[in-house]
């Protein structure tokens, strides 16, 4: 597939239709999202891949508020249907490891160096090609955010240490025809309304 087709495709998908996801289509996502860009190189990224139906449903009662689980949402039950949950989980330690390193020298590792927080920055990145990869392969993909009271639940049921920081989750699976509405409705902005050339004020000198 061309890529300015990927990029039209993609969208966030709620409903799958419970086919299982070949191991090889995942592997091939996780590969390309190791080519994100990162600062200094730092790679400062990993990935829980939770496959299995007892994996799956786990993610699901950890992350899951109870009052929310006794009554779940259309969304929840589109996105409950997915075989593959991927969480990109962002480490800050290695970019401040990494940039107090002879070739760098901010040997303090201290954060108020850093413009933006590159650790969540390029975590998202690797997590666009996930969700462009998928597209390429025929699957649907959805990126959310885990509720911030269910993280430690999280954190609890797979062991995930606390230098790893989930930026949110990816269900991964073949779209279902019953699709979940989005808000998609809403319209691309157009591009006259997000982008500003030269500068951001016309009327200045």
């Amino acid at each position: 597939m061309e890529l300015g087709d990927v990029v039209r495709r993609r969208r966030m998908v709620r409903a799958y239709d419970g086919r299982p996801v070949p191991r090889a289509l995942v592997d091939r996502m996780l590969e390309h999202a190791t080519h994100a860009p990162s600062a200094g190189f730092s790679q400062g990224w990993a990935f829980l891949v939770l496959d299995s139906p007892d994996d799956v449903a786990r993610f699901w009662e950890a992350t899951t508020p109870p009052a929310r689980g006794a009554e779940p949402s259309r969304w929840l039950r589109g996105m409950t249907t997915a075989p593959v949950v991927i969480v990109p989980l962002a480490h800050k330690d290695a970019y401040l490891d990494r940039y107090a390193e002879p070739d760098k020298g901010w040997t303090d590792r201290d954060e108020a160096r850093w413009a933006v927080p590159y650790w969540y920055v390029d975590t998202g990145m690797a997590s666009l090609l996930v969700l462009l990869t998928a597209v390429d392969e025929g699957l649907g993909a959805c990126f959310f955010g885990i509720p911030p009271t269910r993280t430690g639940a999280f954190r609890a049921a797979f062991g995930v240490p606390e230098a790893y920081e989930p930026v949110g989750a990816i269900t991964v699976g073949y779209r279902a025809d019953d699709h979940v509405p989005s808000s998609r409705g809403r319209g691309r902005r157009p591009l006259d309304e997000v982008v500003h050339r030269g500068r951001w004020d016309r009327s200045g000198p």
